[in-house]
């Protein structure tokens, strides 16, 4: 079963700073130039220039060494160039420094989660979502569902997508897991409740909401809308492995 990766919070700090290298001096203020040195780091992250982003770390830790925030940007920059030895050392790092920081904790789990080891990264969410001044805290919660997914633990992957639910109505990721989660139990209603809600606020249902709204169509006899389903699988999503799911589940039959 395909499912969405962990999701990553990049937060580029407030305000507009441009991507120049001056303008700052670490003498004139250590402390601001330190946040602005992070700050454009991870403006940096986010254009995917990870030499930039490098380059202002460590200004960073010739100001302060001892940042949990610089060193949880360094992990995301050598997790995106596939040194993953180096990021996972990096956000240990980080919150060593700083274990009350949820963001690093938070992405430390996606980590890991991109590496299979869904039990770690589920005990790093445990924590996470503890935190309820956290601001991304639905995500964190939509992320410990889908750890328990791969788990095989389907009560608890509902729990957590339900609690996601509770503080973003909207949240497309967990409408869908939700809805996957009660198809599978048989108990078509409820899924069909979760689906309708997932199609109204996704602008373009994904290959996985589509495939998922033709099995619901299926085990409801409702032929109009499984034809509707298949045929936007078809020419939204040809070559995605959910198409393929479906073809492979035409030709069994």
């Amino acid at each position: 079963m395909l499912l969405p990766a962990l999701a990553l919070v990049v937060a580029m700090g407030s305000g507009c700073i441009t991507t120049t290298e001056g303008g700052f001096t670490e003498e004139a203020s250590p402390s601001k130039a330190l946040e602005k040195r992070v700050a454009l780091a991870r403006q940096y992250i986010g254009q995917g220039n990870w030499e930039a982003a490098k380059r202002n770390l460590q200004l960073a830790t010739d100001i302060d060494p001892n940042n949990a925030e610089v060193y949880e940007a360094f992990a995301l920059v050598y997790q995106s160039t596939g040194e993953y030895e180096l990021a996972e050392e990096n956000f240990k790092k980080a919150l060593r420094l700083d274990s009350k920081l949820s963001r690093a904790r938070n992405n430390y789990a996606a980590f890991l989660f991109s590496q299979g080891r869904y039990e770690d990264a589920e005990k790093q969410l445990d924590y996470v979502v503890k935190d309820t001044l956290y601001s991304a805290r639905p995500s964190a919660f939509v992320n410990l569902g889908l750890c328990r997914v791969q788990l095989f633990d389907p009560q608890g992957a509902e729990e957590a997508f339900v609690r996601a639910l509770a503080m973003d109505r909207t949240n497309r990721i967990a409408l869908l897991e939700v809805a996957q989660i009660r198809l599978d139990a048989g108990d078509f209603k409820t899924a069909g409740t979760y689906y309708d809600t997932y199609k109204r606020v996704a602008r373009q249902q994904s290959a996985r909401g589509l495939w998922l709204g033709i099995r619901l169509a299926q085990a409801t006899g409702d032929r109009d809308a499984e034809g509707s389903y298949v045929l936007a699988l078809s020419n939204i999503y040809p070559d995605s492995a959910e198409y393929q799911a479906y073809l492979r589940a035409q030709q069994s039959d």
